[in-house]
Protein backbone atom coordinates (compact mmCIF):
# COMPACT_ATOMS: atom_id res chain seq x y z
CA UNK A 1 0.00 0.00 0.00
CA UNK A 2 1.18 3.95 -0.30
CA UNK A 3 3.00 5.20 2.62
CA UNK A 4 1.57 8.55 3.31
CA UNK A 5 3.71 11.21 2.90
CA UNK A 6 3.75 12.47 6.50
CA UNK A 7 5.24 8.93 7.79
CA UNK A 8 8.14 9.61 5.09
CA UNK A 9 8.64 12.93 6.29
CA UNK A 10 8.44 11.58 10.18
CA UNK A 11 11.09 9.13 9.64
CA UNK A 12 13.89 11.50 8.05
CA UNK A 13 13.15 13.81 10.82
CA UNK A 14 13.64 11.27 13.46
CA UNK A 15 17.23 10.35 11.18
CA UNK A 16 18.21 13.74 11.69
CA UNK A 17 17.53 13.72 15.47
CA UNK A 18 18.95 11.07 16.74
CA UNK A 19 22.34 11.01 19.27
CA UNK A 20 24.78 8.33 18.43
CA UNK A 21 26.76 9.30 21.59
CA UNK A 22 26.60 7.76 25.30
CA UNK A 23 24.16 10.62 27.17
CA UNK A 24 23.51 8.79 30.21
CA UNK A 25 25.35 8.99 33.72
CA UNK A 26 24.44 5.55 35.19
CA UNK A 27 22.46 2.43 34.41
CA UNK A 28 20.90 1.24 37.58
CA UNK A 29 17.18 0.17 35.38
CA UNK A 30 17.14 -1.63 31.91
CA UNK A 31 13.77 -1.60 30.10
CA UNK A 32 12.67 -3.93 27.46
CA UNK A 33 9.52 -3.59 25.46
CA UNK A 34 7.43 -5.59 23.43
CA UNK A 35 4.13 -5.89 21.73
CA UNK A 36 1.67 -8.62 20.32
CA UNK A 37 -0.94 -8.28 17.69
CA UNK A 38 -4.10 -9.47 17.06
CA UNK A 39 -6.83 -9.04 14.17
CA UNK A 40 -7.91 -5.54 15.97
CA UNK A 41 -5.02 -4.90 18.86
CA UNK A 42 -2.13 -4.41 20.18
CA UNK A 43 -0.42 -5.62 23.44
CA UNK A 44 2.13 -3.39 24.64
CA UNK A 45 4.66 -4.55 27.43
CA UNK A 46 7.31 -2.87 29.10
CA UNK A 47 9.22 -4.22 32.06
CA UNK A 48 11.90 -2.62 34.06
CA UNK A 49 14.35 -5.03 35.34
CA UNK A 50 17.86 -4.14 37.87
CA UNK A 51 21.10 -3.86 36.07
CA UNK A 52 23.33 -5.65 36.19
CA UNK A 53 22.00 -7.93 38.15
CA UNK A 54 18.42 -8.44 35.93
CA UNK A 55 16.13 -8.85 38.41
CA UNK A 56 12.43 -8.66 37.50
CA UNK A 57 11.72 -4.62 39.13
CA UNK A 58 8.37 -3.80 37.03
CA UNK A 59 6.32 -4.82 34.61
CA UNK A 60 2.93 -3.30 32.90
CA UNK A 61 0.96 -3.78 30.11
CA UNK A 62 -1.57 -1.94 27.26
CA UNK A 63 -3.92 -3.16 24.91
CA UNK A 64 -5.38 -0.34 22.68
CA UNK A 65 -6.85 -0.71 18.57
CA UNK A 66 -4.38 -1.30 16.14
CA UNK A 67 -4.32 2.34 14.09
CA UNK A 68 -1.28 1.63 12.16
CA UNK A 69 -0.93 -1.77 9.31
CA UNK A 70 1.95 -3.74 8.94
CA UNK A 71 4.05 -2.31 6.32
CA UNK A 72 8.05 -3.54 6.19
CA UNK A 73 10.26 -0.50 7.19
CA UNK A 74 7.82 1.55 8.87
CA UNK A 75 7.22 -0.70 12.36
CA UNK A 76 7.21 1.89 14.74
CA UNK A 77 4.52 3.56 13.49
CA UNK A 78 2.54 0.35 14.18
CA UNK A 79 4.11 -0.35 17.75
CA UNK A 80 4.64 2.97 19.44
CA UNK A 81 1.11 3.73 20.44
CA UNK A 82 1.28 0.63 23.00
CA UNK A 83 4.56 0.87 23.90
CA UNK A 84 4.43 4.42 24.78
CA UNK A 85 0.92 3.66 26.86
CA UNK A 86 2.72 1.04 28.75
CA UNK A 87 5.51 3.36 29.46
CA UNK A 88 3.33 5.97 31.07
CA UNK A 89 2.48 3.35 33.57
CA UNK A 90 5.54 2.97 34.97
CA UNK A 91 6.62 3.79 38.12
CA UNK A 92 10.32 2.90 38.01
CA UNK A 93 11.25 4.86 34.63
CA UNK A 94 14.50 2.59 33.35
CA UNK A 95 18.07 4.41 32.36
CA UNK A 96 18.11 2.44 29.10
CA UNK A 97 15.81 0.36 26.88
CA UNK A 98 15.93 -2.55 24.36
CA UNK A 99 13.60 -3.13 21.62
CA UNK A 100 12.55 -5.84 19.89
CA UNK A 101 13.46 -4.63 16.44
CA UNK A 102 16.49 -2.16 14.56
CA UNK A 103 17.71 1.16 15.88
CA UNK A 104 19.91 2.89 12.67
CA UNK A 105 20.30 -0.48 10.85
CA UNK A 106 17.27 0.72 9.24
CA UNK A 107 16.92 1.76 5.35
CA UNK A 108 16.35 5.54 6.50
CA UNK A 109 18.30 5.28 9.90
CA UNK A 110 15.04 5.44 11.88
CA UNK A 111 13.95 2.02 12.84
CA UNK A 112 11.86 1.14 16.04
CA UNK A 113 14.57 2.26 18.54
CA UNK A 114 14.74 5.25 16.90
CA UNK A 115 11.97 5.98 17.07
CA UNK A 116 11.15 5.69 21.05
CA UNK A 117 14.15 6.80 21.72
CA UNK A 118 13.42 10.49 20.38
CA UNK A 119 9.83 10.46 21.66
CA UNK A 120 10.88 9.43 24.90
CA UNK A 121 13.98 10.68 25.44
CA UNK A 122 15.81 7.90 26.58
CA UNK A 123 19.01 6.05 25.61
CA UNK A 124 17.48 3.36 23.55
CA UNK A 125 18.83 -0.11 21.54
CA UNK A 126 17.47 -2.35 18.84
CA UNK A 127 17.79 -6.06 19.29
CA UNK A 128 16.99 -7.61 16.01
CA UNK A 129 16.04 -11.49 15.32
CA UNK A 130 16.91 -10.92 11.78
CA UNK A 131 18.50 -8.43 9.31
CA UNK A 132 16.89 -5.61 7.65
CA UNK A 133 19.72 -3.78 5.62
CA UNK A 134 23.38 -4.69 5.55
CA UNK A 135 25.93 -7.15 4.89
CA UNK A 136 28.00 -8.90 7.29
CA UNK A 137 30.31 -12.04 7.70
CA UNK A 138 29.11 -14.72 10.09
CA UNK A 139 30.89 -14.03 13.92
CA UNK A 140 32.66 -16.96 15.35
CA UNK A 141 29.95 -19.85 17.17
CA UNK A 142 31.13 -18.35 20.82
CA UNK A 143 29.26 -16.11 23.13
CA UNK A 144 30.29 -12.49 22.75
CA UNK A 145 31.67 -13.05 19.03
CA UNK A 146 30.54 -10.65 16.71
CA UNK A 147 30.79 -9.02 13.30
CA UNK A 148 30.32 -5.33 11.90
CA UNK A 149 26.83 -4.85 10.26
CA UNK A 150 27.70 -2.94 6.98
CA UNK A 151 25.45 -1.23 4.49
CA UNK A 152 27.84 0.95 2.06
CA UNK A 153 30.67 0.87 4.28
CA UNK A 154 29.22 2.64 7.02
CA UNK A 155 28.80 0.74 10.24
CA UNK A 156 25.09 0.40 11.53
CA UNK A 157 25.71 -2.12 14.12
CA UNK A 158 26.81 -5.81 15.35
CA UNK A 159 25.98 -9.27 14.44
CA UNK A 160 26.12 -10.44 17.94
CA UNK A 161 26.18 -14.29 19.09
CA UNK A 162 24.49 -13.89 22.59
CA UNK A 163 24.48 -18.13 23.05
CA UNK A 164 27.04 -20.74 21.92
CA UNK A 165 26.58 -22.23 18.76
CA UNK A 166 22.93 -20.14 18.51
CA UNK A 167 21.95 -17.55 15.98
CA UNK A 168 23.05 -14.42 16.07
CA UNK A 169 21.02 -11.10 17.08
CA UNK A 170 21.24 -7.78 14.90
CA UNK A 171 22.32 -5.13 17.77
CA UNK A 172 22.25 -1.14 16.84
CA UNK A 173 21.92 2.45 18.47
CA UNK A 174 18.60 3.74 18.42
CA UNK A 175 19.20 7.06 20.90
CA UNK A 176 21.50 8.51 23.15
CA UNK A 177 24.03 5.64 23.07
CA UNK A 178 27.38 4.84 20.92
CA UNK A 179 27.70 1.98 19.16
CA UNK A 180 30.26 0.08 21.29
CA UNK A 181 28.04 0.79 24.20
CA UNK A 182 24.89 -1.03 22.60
CA UNK A 183 27.01 -4.29 22.04
CA UNK A 184 27.81 -3.80 25.35
CA UNK A 185 24.61 -3.88 27.20
CA UNK A 186 22.71 -6.48 25.20
CA UNK A 187 25.72 -8.59 26.02
CA UNK A 188 25.22 -7.96 29.78
CA UNK A 189 21.28 -8.27 29.60
CA UNK A 190 22.28 -12.21 28.34
CA UNK A 191 22.28 -14.81 30.44
CA UNK A 192 21.57 -18.65 29.42
CA UNK A 193 19.14 -17.51 26.34
CA UNK A 194 20.11 -15.83 22.87
CA UNK A 195 17.22 -13.04 23.42
CA UNK A 196 18.34 -10.14 25.91
CA UNK A 197 16.44 -10.66 29.38
CA UNK A 198 15.00 -7.56 29.21
CA UNK A 199 13.19 -8.67 25.86
CA UNK A 200 12.34 -12.18 27.21
CA UNK A 201 10.06 -11.04 29.73
CA UNK A 202 8.74 -8.37 27.71
CA UNK A 203 7.34 -10.62 25.12
CA UNK A 204 6.74 -13.20 27.38
CA UNK A 205 4.29 -10.34 29.00
CA UNK A 206 3.38 -9.02 25.81
CA UNK A 207 1.91 -12.96 24.92
CA UNK A 208 -0.07 -13.92 28.01
CA UNK A 209 -1.92 -10.10 27.58
CA UNK A 210 -2.99 -10.83 24.15
CA UNK A 211 -4.38 -14.66 25.39
CA UNK A 212 -5.95 -13.23 28.11
CA UNK A 213 -7.45 -10.14 27.05
CA UNK A 214 -7.60 -10.97 23.29
CA UNK A 215 -11.19 -10.18 21.53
Amino acid sequence: MPIPKEFIVRQRDIAEKIVLKDQFEKIELVGGADVAFDKRFAYGAFVVLSFPELKLIEQVSSKIKITFPYIPGFLSFREEPAIVTAYKLLKNKPDIILFDGQGIAHPKRAGLACALGITLDRPTIGCAKTRLIGEYTEPPKTKGSFSLLLDNEQIIGYVLRTKDNTRPIFVSPGHKVSLITAKRIVLACCTKFRIPEPLRYAHSLAKIKQIRLGG
